[in-house]
C-alpha cells in the first residue's frame, strides 16, 4: 500500500472532446496518483455496489492527474475536467506542451490523422532525452486491429484466444498498416533509456459506454425505433473483443502508477461475443427487439458508418487480457462486457446523450382540444400520440398478424435459438387467447371494451420500446382513480409501503406532466356547436351524445378520489391551463405555455440530411415568397401607374374644359367693350395715328394731346385704361 498520496502529475492527451478522450479525460481528472497499488482487498471496500461512470473514480482533487490537451474541434469548449486546452500553431509550440508534462497520452484509435502527429511527438521527445529535466512516459492507445489478420495461434483449436505474449506474431488489417506501424516504432523508442523515456501500446478492444464508440450507430437505430430490426453486417458469426471505455482507462492508470515490464498490453474484458449476439442484446434492450442479417456491401450505404467502423465490425479475433489480470488492480465497471452489463450500458448511452423520454399525461373534458395539443406536442418532442381506440385497434391488427403468421420461413426458424422456438409458440397461445378475450369483451359491451382489457393494452402500449425510448403523450385516459392506479401502481405487491399510502408507481411508465386543460361547459358548447358538420359526423360530438360524455366527465371530477388527485399523492401536481381565457381556436398559445414548463427537447437533434430538407425547404418557401412578393410588388406598381395615368388624362380633360369655358366667357365679356372702341375710339385714335405718323414728332405722345389738330380734346376724354404701354404698341406696328 502507498504510504500517501503522490503529488499531481500533469499528463497530455490528444483530442479530449473525442469520444474516448473525453471519457478517459475525465477518469483520470478523477484519480489520485498510485491509488491503483493499492491491495485488490482494499479497492474491493472502497467499491460501490452500483458502479456506473457517473461515480467510478471519484476521488478529491488533491494529488490527481492534471489533464492538458488539444481538442479535435479547436472551437469546442474546454471540457470541465481540462486545467488547459492547447490550439498550437506549430509543432515546435506543441513539443512544448509535452516537455510540460510527464505522461504523454495519444489515443489513435478515433483518428488516423492521428496516427503521423504520435509518431512524430514520440520521434521528437526521444531525441530531447538527455534534456528532461523529470522522466516522461509515453503511452499510445492503438486498437486490436492491429491484430486482425494474425493466424490463430493454434490452427488446430481456433478457440485458444490470443495473448499479449502473441503481439510480436500480429498481423494487422490492411486498413491499419500505419497502426502497427506507431507501435513497433513507439515500442522501439521506449528501449533507448528507460529510466528516462519509457514508452507503452495499449491495444484497446472495441470501446463501448458512456455515449457508445463504435456501436454507437446500433444504439440510435434501436432508440429512435423507426425499423422494424437492427441490422447485423454478414453472418455476424465473428468475435469482437470489447472493453469499457472507463476500464481502459483504469488500464492507462494502472500503467502510470506500476510501470509493468511488459510494454504491450492488450486492454480487452472477458467476454467473448459476436457480432451477433452484440446486436441483438442491443436491439432487445433498446430497439425493437429484432435482428436482420444484410449483406456488408449494404452497409455502405449508412451514411453514419465510416470505412473504419466497417472494419472495426467484421474483425474476427478471440483475445484474452493475461496482463489485466496478473498485474493490475482494476476496479471493472463492465469486467463481464457489454451483454452480462447491458442495463448499466443503457442507462449510461440515454444519460451521455441526454436521451430521456418526455412523459406527458393530457386531462380534461370531451371537446377541450386534448387531441390538438397532443399531436404538437408530439410533433415538437418526437413523441408517441396513446389515443384509446387507436391503441385497441393497433393491438387487434397486431395479434391477427401474429395469429396470422404462425407458419414461420423456414430461413427465419433456422436463425431463431431453441429457446426461442419455444417462446414463440408461448407468445401465439397468448396472442390467441388475448384475441378471443378482447373480441368477446365488445360482443358483449356494444363494442366498447371493459377497462381490465383496456388498462392492459396501454399499459402494454406505454412499456414498449419506443414509448420507453422517447416518451409518450397520453390523450384523456385514464379518466378515473381506480384506471389510474391499475395502470401506473407497481405490479409487486412486496413494494407497498406503510399503511395510509399508497403502493409504489411503476417510474417506468408514470407521466412526468399532467396538463389539465379546464373550460366552463358554456365555452365548451358554443365551440362544439362552432364545429363544422364534417368533424362532427360519427363522433361522439353529436348534440346528445356530447352532453352525455360532458356530464359524465363532470360526475368523474367532482369526487375526493379523481384521476388527478391520484397523480397529486405521487407529488406529480397537475398543471391546469384554463382554455377559455385564450382566443385560440387552434390552442397555439397554449402548446407555448405547456413547452414552456416541460422544457427543452430530450432527443436526437437534426440529422445531417434532415438539416439539409430544412434548409432546402426554407429556401424554398423564402424563393417563392420573394417571388409572390415581387409579383404582387409589380402588380401594385402597374395599378398606381395605370391610377397615374387614368388620372392625368382627367385631369387634362377638366383642364381643357376649364380653358373653354375661360375662353367663351372672356369672349362674351369682351364684346361690348369692343363695339365700344371699334364705335366711339378707333376711328379718331386712327386718324390720330396716321397725322403722327405724317409729322413724326419727338414725342407722339405730347403731340397727340396738345396739338390743335382736334384731337386734343378727343384725348383727354379717352378712359384711362389706355395706357402708354398700348399705345407705344399701336405706333410702332403702325410705323
Amino acid at each position: 500500500m502507498a504510504a500517501g498520496p503522490l503529488p499531481g502529475r500533469r499528463v497530455f492527451l490528444n483530442h479530449l472532446d473525442s469520444f474516448c478522450g473525453r471519457s478517459i479525460g475525465e477518469y483520470l481528472s478523477r484519480c489520485v496518483v498510485g491509488a491503483s497499488l493499492e491491495s485488490v482487498e482494499e479497492q474491493e471496500e472502497e467499491k460501490n455496489e452500483n458502479n456506473s461512470a457517473a461515480d467510478v473514480s471519484s476521488r478529491p482533487k488533491e494529488g490527481v492527474y492534471q489533464i492538458v490537451g488539444t481538442l479535435s474541434n479547436p472551437g469546442s469548449p474546454k471540457p470541465s475536467f481540462a486545467e488547459e486546452t492547447y490550439t498550437v500553431s506549430s509543432r515546435k509550440e506543441l513539443l512544448s506542451h509535452f516537455l510540460e508534462c510527464e505522461i504523454i497520452l495519444y489515443n489513435i484509435t478515433e483518428d488516423a490523422n492521428q496516427i503521423e502527429e504520435a509518431m512524430w511527438a514520440a520521434t521528437e521527445l526521444h531525441m530531447d532525452i538527455e534534456h528532461f529535466t523529470t522522466p516522461k512516459l509515453f503511452i499510445l492507445i492503438s486498437t486490436i486491429m492491429s491484430w486482425a489478420n494474425s493466424k490463430p495461434p493454434d490452427p488446430e483449436d481456433p478457440e485458444i484466444p490470443f495473448t499479449d505474449e502473441d503481439y510480436r506474431r500480429r498481423k494487422a488489417h490492411p486498413n491499419f498498416i500505419d497502426h502497427i506501424n506507431a507501435e513497433k516504432l513507439i515500442l522501439k523508442f521506449g528501449r533507448t533509456n528507460k529510466q528516462k523515456f519509457s514508452t507503452y501500446v495499449v491495444a484497446s478492444g472495441h470501446q463501448y459506454g458512456a455515449g457508445e464508440g463504435v456501436f454507437h450507430y446500433f444504439f440510435k437505430i434501436g432508440w429512435l425505433s423507426e425499423t422494424p430490426a437492427i441490422p447485423v453486417f454478414g453472418d455476424g458469426n465473428n468475435f469482437i473483443p470489447t472493453i469499457h471505455v472507463l476500464d481502459l482507462a483504469a488500464v492507462l492508470q494502472n500503467i502510470a502508477d506500476h510501470r509493468p515490464k511488459s510494454h504491450y498490453i492488450l486492454a480487452v474484458d472477458v467476454s467473448m461475443h459476436t457480432l451477433k449476439e452484440l446486436i441483438k442484446c442491443i436491439s432487445k434492450n433498446v430497439g425493437p427487439g429484432k435482428i436482420e442479417k444484410i449483406p456488408k456491401e449494404n452497409a455502405f450505404l449508412s451514411k453514419e458508418l465510416t470505412q473504419m467502423h466497417l472494419d472495426m465490425l467484421v474483425v474476427n479475433l478471440r483475445m484474452e487480457a493475461v496482463f489485466l489480470k496478473e498485474i493490475f488492480n482494476i476496479k471493472w465497471v463492465a469486467q463481464g462486457g457489454l451483454v452480462e452489463n447491458i442495463e448499466q450500458i443503457v442507462k449510461e448511452y440515454k444519460k451521455s446523450r441526454g436521451l430521456l423520454p418526455v412523459k406527458v399525461c393530457i386531462h380534461g373534458p370531451p371537446g377541450v382540444g386534448k387531441s390538438t395539443v397532443a399531436e404538437e406536442l408530439c410533433k415538437h418532442y418526437k413523441l408517441h400520440h396513446i389515443k384509446i381506440n387507436d391503441v385497441i385497434s393497433e393491438t387487434i391488427a397486431n395479434l391477427e398478424k401474429v395469429l396470422a403468421s404462425k407458419e414461420l420461413d423456414s430461413d427465419s426458424a433456422e436463425e431463431e435459438e431453441e429457446d426461442g422456438e419455444e417462446e414463440e409458440d408461448n407468445n401465439i397461445e397468448a396472442a390467441q387467447e388475448l384475441l378471443a378475450e378482447i373480441k368477446e369483451s365488445m360482443n358483449q359491451n356494444a363494442g366498447r371494451l371493459d377497462d381490465q382489457y383496456v388498462v392492459k393494452l396501454v399499459k402494454d402500449k406505454l412499456k414498449s420500446m419506443p414509448c420507453r425510448n422517447q416518451g409518450y403523450v397520453l390523450d384523456g385516459f385514464p379518466e378515473t382513480y381506480d384506471q389510474a392506479k391499475d395502470l401506473f401502481n407497481s405490479e409487486s405487491k412486496d413494494e407497498e409501503e406503510t399503511k395510509g399510502k399508497i403502493r409504489k408507481c411503476n417510474e417506468l411508465i408514470i407521466p412526468e406532466f399532467v396538463i389539465s386543460l379546464t373550460a366552463s361547459d358554456e365555452y365548451l358548447i358554443n365551440r362544439i356547436i362552432n364545429l363544422p358538420e364534417t368533424i362532427v359526423a360519427g363522433t361522439h360530438y353529436t348534440q346528445d351524445r356530447y352532453l352525455q360524455s360532458l356530464n359524465l366527465f363532470r360526475e368523474l371530477n367532482t369526487d375526493d378520489k379523481t384521476v388527478l388527485n391520484y397523480f397529486d399523492e405521487l407529488e406529480i401536481h397537475p398543471q391546469f391551463i384554463d382554455v377559455g381565457i385564450f382566443e385560440d381556436p387552434e390552442n397555439r398559445m397554449i402548446v407555448k405555455n405547456i413547452i414552456k414548463e416541460i422544457g427543452e427537447p430530450r432527443n436526437y437533434g437534426l440529422t445531417d440530411e434532415e438539416k439539409e430538407n430544412l434548409e432546402r425547404r426554407a429556401a424554398e418557401e423564402r424563393l417563392v415568397k420573394e417571388a409572390q412578393e415581387k409579383a404582387e410588388q409589380e402588380r401594385k406598381e402597374a395599378e398606381e401607374r395605370a391610377e397615374r395615368k387614368a388620372n392625368w388624362e382627367e385631369w387634362n380633360k377638366h383642364l381643357e374644359e376649364v380653358k373653354r369655358q375661360e375662353q367663351e366667357l372672356l369672349e362674351a365679356q369682351s364684346i361690348p367693350l369692343r363695339n365700344y372702341l371699334m364705335k366711339n375710339i378707333m376711328p379718331v385714335l386712327m386718324q390720330g395715328i396716321n397725322e403722327c405718323c405724317k409729322i413724326r414728332p419727338d414725342d407722339p405722345v405730347d403731340f397727340l394731346i396738345f396739338e390743335e389738330s382736334g384731337l386734343s380734346s378727343m384725348w383727354l376724354s379717352f378712359p384711362s385704361l389706355l395706357t402708354s404701354y398700348t399705345f407705344n404698341r399701336n405706333c410702332q406696328y403702325m410705323c
